[in-house]
Order: C-alpha cells, then structure tokens, then sequence
C-alpha cells in the first residue's frame, strides 16, 4: 500500500471518544461513530484509513483500490459529515456509478451511514419509473447517487440542477470508461461548479483515467491500495471443480450438481438479477429451499433472506456479485459459479467464501466450452489446480439418491425412540418377507426425496486442457473475438454501404456468433456508441467487453452482439429508454 497525501490538513471535526479507536482517529463525529459502531464495524480498512482524513479536509482525492476494499465507506463518511456540517442547498452531493445495481447499493449504504444525521438520499437510474424521480428531485434531495446516462438525461430535462453541488464521487470510473460512459462524465461535471470537492476512484490508473482526473482534480491526493499477491496454496482447503456443459444444459446441470452435493449452506452466484430471479425459482420447483437476494431487494427484504440463510432455512443462497459483497455469511460449504466470473480477482473473491475458519470447501462452476481457456488464466492466478469434471450421469444421481435413502433410515436406527412403528412393521412382516417390508418403507422414503423424478440426460463434452489464456488488446469497442492485429480499418461507427477490408459491407453479416440488433434511433437523435453500449451494459447487464461493431445511420443503428444474447437483449432494450424515450428494437434483417 502506498499513499501521498499532504498531512498539514488536519481533519475538520475532533476525534470522538467512546467508540472504535481506529474510526475515532480519522476525525469522524460521534453521531456516525455511533452508527458504524451499530452497524458493527470494527477498524477501519487501509482505503478508509489513508482516505477519510484528507476528504474531511475537503481535498479532492484520486484513490485506486479493487472491489470489496471498503471504498465506499470511505467516499460516503466525509461526504455526510460536510453535509451536516454546511449544506444549505439541494443537492449537495452527486455520487456517479456504472450500473443500476451499484446505485442501488451505494444509496442504500448512503442512507444506513447517515440515519442519524437524517440525510436524504436519492438513487437515479435507468430502466425506472422516471416520473416518481422527478418529484423527489423537485422537493429536495441531499445525496443523489446516479447512473451517468440517466443523471444526463436530468440534467437536459433540467430536473437536476448541480450549480451548488459541493461535493463529486465517480466511483468505477473505469468501469464507466469502459461502457462508454466517458463525453457524459465529462458533460455531467461541467454543470458542477468549480469549488467543488472531486474524488475519483478506480481499480485501475490508465491514462485516460488520469486524463479525467487532471481536468477535473484540483492537486488532489493521491492514495493507491495495493493487492495483495495470493500465493501458491492460498486456498488449499478449497476442492475446485468446473463442469463443461452447452448453455441450453446449464439448468439442468446445476441441479444435478446440487442433487450430488446435498449442500446445506451455499452461494449460488449469477451475473445478472434477472438471471437470479429464474434460477432461484427453478431450484426452488426442484424441490431446493432457495432465496434470491439481489439489488432490487429492499433492505427489509434483505434481511429476511439473510437471516433465513444464516438459521439454516435456506439451505442455497442466489445472489449477483454485487449483492453479495459486505455480506457476513459464515460458514458457507459450496460457492458455485453458474456463470464464469468476469475477471479471476473474482473468481478469488467468491470463493473465499468458503472453506474458511480450517473448514474445507467447495468451488463449482458452470462452464461453456468456449470458456475453458479462462480458466488458465484463473489457475495462473490463484498458483492453484481445477478439475474438469463430466457432469453426473442419471444413473450416478440415482445411486447418489439411494445412498442417502439408506443413509437416512440408518440415522433413524441410530436414533431409536422406534416404539412407536415396530407394531406395524412386525404386523406387516407377519403376512410377507420382511425384507419386502423394508424395501417397500425405504421406497417411500426415496420417492419422497424426489427419487422417481424424470431426469434428463447431459450430453459430455470433451473436457480439454485448458488453452493458456491470452488477453485481447482491444481499441475502442471492436468485436470481442477479433484479433488485435487483424481489421485495423474497421471502425466503431461505419456509414452506409461502407466496405470493411474483407470485402463485405458493414451492413451485410455480423462477425461469426454474433447476432445484429436494430435501434430505431441514430444520429438525429443525437444516438453515439456510448449511448448505445452504455444501455445494453447496464439495462441487459452485459459486459461492454463482449460488445462488436456499431453502425449509426441517420435514424437508426445496428450493434453487434454475441448471437446467445441477442433476444435478452432486444427484449430488455425494448422497455427501456435510449437518450430519454422508448425506441424500436428488434433483431436485424438485411
């Protein structure tokens, strides 16, 4: 970890006493310290301590830190106590984040830190009602924590008006660079005034973040937390597995997994909150005590999942990343990934979930063969071995099934307490074979634990060596699986009948497994490829990476997109509304 920050600024409010010594030391004021004591927090993470102080101060900050380091906590602290402590217009803070999801939870982080100080907060994001936005906007909101497209879309409505904002978060911002969000980060910021306090955070430092920090930081300090290296057998009581299987069959063979595993405490993760709703009711019309809990929820609701999965009434909890993290879920003994994390810190991150405390483990994921190279790069990562496995067949869920059938009446033996049944079972054993009896008891018991359900059978895949992983160098937006040094001409934005080096035109085919979607809106309705990658990443929540070429005509557009998630995404882009109104969307004809 190293940090650079001019210690002369000493914080604004006094250390309090009575509370956490670590937090108390930072200069935060007792009403919060008495509220991260109620939440339960301890010390501070290295984020929080190197970042809090000099916010209070009222400097502007540019602080690289990954995921799950407690940035949150150390952008929202300062900013309510300067609130508290001088706010005289609404708003007085903007919060900028990728995804609906994180604007969802960073408002509701927001509203748990400052109940005491009855601090309001607003969470604006596409793919809502935009009405109910509009009225809260106009009695007043202290904090808003918005998405860039939809805090645009405000500001031109002029529903949102930042001329007094005292204080600017951008929070993933190269998450935000990546789905194309950057002219409106730079539109957004130019409404704000000058005398703004700015901080920027970032899992990554590459130039064009840099080139943003130094148009809109004012000498800002500068705080980098460093990973920390995993090192070879970092998890070792952990068994990871990975299961090779077509997509139309990943249903299928999570079920099979968890009918093999008979967990009794595990985390289901899926990347998107649709994705979660639909395989928690499908595991739950298998027979499985699931809950779904995802960013959507409301805190109440959360709560209740929560606590239900800690007591044991749920035995599988479905949850997208972002739902998950700052979760105390002790003593969880299966994380399984139905849908391959999107980077190997990830990866690592979801499966020290498990297998903590010297208890074992286990790590399953779902995987499509095209994916199957990822996984190098994951072992390469973590200094760590994965199995592929062939899914179960019916016939090992079977054997598996009359295995706990046994194991169950044998429990029941080991228990007595059976006065109760031996008069029937000597009755029944007078008038047949007793053997007969026992077979026809242990019958029902396996009927009863779903043992005569039809099974399907899972095709096996050849399971390959993993290929070693190579990452792309990609400039732009260019199809996903192009190679860096091939189509260099090929460019984000082609006009009519424009010829790409292969001969073929723009318009006429897709690159192979991808799929082209229509947007009735181009470039009179002001329609740039920002706008559009930026309402499939956070409307269909996909990743901007796996976004091809865009084509903007005059009145209406075609994107490029993994065949697999094409009718997701015209489904989902057909409710939701591109530069403020609802468009036509469907699958591309030539």
């Amino acid at each position: 970890m190293s940090a650079k920050h001019d210690s002369t600024h000493p914080p604004t409010a006094p250390a309090a006493t009575g509370f956490s010594p670590g937090f108390a030391a930072l200069g935060l004021e007792a009403s919060l310290l008495a509220t991260l004591d109620t939440l339960g927090y301890e010390e501070p993470t290295p984020i929080q301590r190197e970042a809090i102080p000099p916010l209070l101060a009222g400097r502007d900050l540019l602080g690289q830190a990954a995921t799950g380091t407690g940035k949150t906590a150390a952008f929202t602290l300062p900013l309510l106590q300067r609130i508290a402590h001088g706010a005289k217009h609404r708003p007085a803070a903007l919060i900028l984040v990728p995804t609906r999801e994180l604007a969802i939870q960073v408002g509701e982080a927001v509203q748990r830190y400052g109940k005491e100080l009855r601090i309001s907060v607003l969470a604006v994001y596409g793919g809502q009602a935009i009405g109910p936005q509009f009225h809260a906007l106009k009695r007043g909101i202290d904090v808003i924590v918005a998405t860039p497209g939809r805090a645009l879309d405000h500001i031109r409505r002029e529903t949102l008006k930042l001329a007094h904002v005292q204080t600017v978060v951008l929070d993933e911002a190269d998450e935000m660079l990546d789905m194309g969000f950057a002219e409106d980060l730079d539109a957004i910021l130019e409404q704000t005034p000058a005398t703004k306090q700015t901080a920027l955070f970032s899992a990554t430092m590459p130039q064009r973040i840099k080139s943003i920090a130094h148009r809109h930081l004012k000498n800002p300090v500068e705080i980098t937390i460093a990973k920390e290296p995993v090192k070879a057998g970092a998890t070792p009581r952990v068994q990871q597995t990975a299961y090779v299987v077509t997509r139309q069959h990943r249903g299928v063979a999570l079920t099979r997994v968890l009918d093999m595993a008979g967990p009794k405490s595990a985390l289901v993760f899926c990347r998107t909150r649709v994705e979660v709703d639909e395989v928690t009711a499908m595991l739950n019309g298998r027979g499985h005590r699931a809950e779904a809990i995802h960013g959507g929820m409301s805190q109440p609701q959360r709560d209740r999942v929560m606590n239900a999965f800690r007591t044991g009434q749920t035995e599988l909890l479905v949850a997208t990343d972002v739902a998950a993290r700052g979760l105390d879920i002790p003593h969880v003994s299966h994380v399984i990934n139905y849908d391959l994390p999107s980077s190997a810190e990830v990866y690592v991150h979801r499966i020290g979930r498990t297998g903590r405390a010297g208890r074992e483990g286990a790590a399953i994921t779902i995987l499509d063969p095209r994916e199957q190279r990822l996984l190098r790069s994951i072992e390469l990562y973590t200094k760590s071995t994965i199995t592929v496995a062939s899914v179960p067949t019916v016939a090992d869920l079977r054997t598996k099934r009359l295995e706990r059938t046994k194991a169950s009446v044998q429990e029941a033996m080991e228990a007595g307490d059976l006065d109760r049944f031996k008069g029937v079972a000597e009755a029944l054993a007078a008038t047949g074979d007793p053997i007969q009896v026992a077979a026809a008891a242990m019958k029902l018991i396996y009927r009863s634990q779903g043992g005569e359900r039809v099974e399907q059978e899972i095709p096996a895949l050849p399971s390959r060596s993993p290929e070693p992983y190579r990452p792309m160098q990609r400039t732009g937006y260019l199809p996903a699986r192009q190679h860096p040094g091939a189509d260099r001409q090929r460019r984000l934005i082609m006009r009519s009948g424009e010829r790409t080096p292969a001969g073929r035109s723009a318009r006429g085919g897709g690159e192979p497994g991808m799929a082209r979607v229509y947007v009735g809106a181009g470039r009179d309705a002001g329609i740039r490829p920002g706008d559009l990658v930026g309402v499939i990443a956070n409307e269909a929540k996909v990743n901007a990476s796996v976004i091809g070429a865009i084509e903007i005509e005059e009145r209406f557009s075609i994107v490029d997109v993994p065949m697999h998630m094409a009718k997701g995404i015209v489904d989902v882009l057909s409710l939701s509304r591109i530069k403020g109104r609802k468009v036509p969307v469907r699958l591309f004809r030539d």
